[in-house]
């Protein structure tokens, strides 16, 4: 996508890049702002999912793209990190007052994306680009969560099932060799340095010292 800076006056230039470095310096809670130096009116930005809805623990990347008549028009937003969530397209899209019909030119960039941000706390099924989703957190809300949290676990970085993965993958990066996951590996549950090999060599020792003693009794009793 081709950079809207040229096309923006300099006084707006001057005015996105003072709001971005405040940004930058002093994000909102849990959140990122990652600026583009090369297109100014390309923002990264990164969310955390917010505690207590299905996308806690998980690190959403997002963009705001400025548009050549921003401020007058609100710039637009996107998920980079695929979402289970009824204002989200397909494509990432973000639906969301603020950046429709609610748009004012003195609300800036710090309200638009403190606005993302609740939309994940407060979803609204009303306007919803994901139609599945919309119905499930109208109809079945606990569907809708679980839907929502096995998406956060394997695109948002969140503990669960693809942390195993993860492990392997870093492991694999950095030159070692990934974790096994054959049992009976080194160091695997039931390998020679396992958790069930200590077991069991405990339990042989116990029974090696019990016939130990039981050897001694009868050989007492033969005196």
């Amino acid at each position: 996508m081709n950079s809207n800076v040229e096309n923006l006056p300099p006084h707006i230039i001057r005015l996105v890049y003072k709001e971005v470095t405040t940004l930058t310096a002093d994000p909102p809670d849990g959140i990122k702002v990652f600026p583009n130096e090369e297109d100014l009116t390309d923002l990264q930005v990164t969310i955390e999912g917010p505690e207590g809805t299905p996308y806690a623990g998980g690190l959403f990347r997002m963009k705001l793209l400025l548009g050549k008549d921003f401020p007058a028009s609100p710039p637009k937003g996107y998920f980079l990190t695929k979402i289970f969530h009824p204002n989200v397209g397909a494509n990432g899209e973000i639906c969301v007052n603020v950046l429709k019909r609610d748009w004012t030119a003195e609300l800036g960039i710090r309200h638009v994306l403190l606005t993302i941000k609740c939309l994940l706390i407060h979803p609204n099924p009303e306007s919803a680009l994901n139609e599945e989703a919309g119905r499930l957190l109208l109809e079945n809300y606990e569907e809708y969560a679980a839907r929502a949290r096995l998406l956060t676990e394997i695109h948002g970085g969140a503990g669960g099932p693809s942390s195993g993965s993860t492990e392997a993958s870093r492991a694999l990066a950095s030159g070692g060799a990934a974790p096994s996951t054959d049992p009976m590996a080194p160091g695997g549950p039931g390998g020679a340095d396992g958790p069930m090999a200590k077991k069991h060599a405990g339990e042989r020792d116990r029974k090696l010292a019990a016939k130990k003693k039981t050897d001694k009794k009868r050989a007492l009793r033969r005196l």
